[in-house]
C-alpha cells in the first residue's frame, strides 16, 4: 500500500485559523500524541489520521465525512440520535466506527467531533499514549472564561 505521512504535531495550527474542515480535523489531531496524518494513494488520497500505524480517523478529501471509532454503546446512542451519522461500512459499524456527515459542522458540532475524534484516538492507541490523553485536564471551549 502506498501511502503519504504527513506529520500533526502539538501546536501545528492555531484555532483563530481555522477555516475549513480539514485545519480543524488536523488542529485536533495534533493535540495528540505521536498523531500522523496519512494520505492514501489507492484511495485517491483519502486522509486516515494514526497513532503508532493504528487508524483512529478516516476522512474523505475535505474533511466533510469522518469515521470514528467509539464504544460500542455510544455508536448505537450516536447513530441513533445524530443526524448524519450511520455505522460505517465494511462491517467496522459492529466494532463501534461510525460515519458521520460533518459539512455544515459549526463551531459547537466541532467540539463534539473533538470529543468523539478523542474517544477514538483512546480507544486504539497503546494505553500509555491513551493515558496520557485521558489524563488531560479538558480544554476550555471557545464559551468558556476560565
Amino acid at each position: 500500500m502506498s501511502v503519504m505521512p504527513v506529520a500533526v504535531g502539538r501546536g501545528a495550527a492555531d484555532n483563530r485559523h481555522m477555516g475549513n474542515n480539514m485545519s480543524r480535523l488536523e488542529q485536533i489531531a495534533a493535540e495528540l500524541p505521536e498523531a500522523v496524518r496519512v494520505d492514501i494513494a489507492q484511495w485517491d488520497g483519502h486522509p486516515t489520521f494514526r497513532v503508532r500505524g493504528k487508524n483512529f480517523v478516516f476522512s474523505d478529501v475535505d474533511a466533510t465525512r469522518l469515521t470514528v471509532k467509539l464504544t460500542v454503546d455510544e455508536a448505537e446512542a450516536v447513530v441513533a440520535t445524530e443526524p448524519g451519522a450511520e455505522p460505517a461500512g465494511y462491517g467496522l459499524g459492529r466494532h463501534g466506527w461510525i460515519a458521520v456527515d460533518v459539512a455544515d459542522a459549526d463551531g459547537p458540532r466541532w467540539e463534539q467531533l473533538r470529543e468523539w475524534i478523542r474517544t477514538s484516538y483512546t480507544l486504539v492507541a497503546p494505553k500509555r499514549l491513551a493515558k496520557q490523553v485521558l489524563d488531560e485536564e479538558p480544554l476550555p471551549t471557545q464559551g468558556d472564561q476560565s
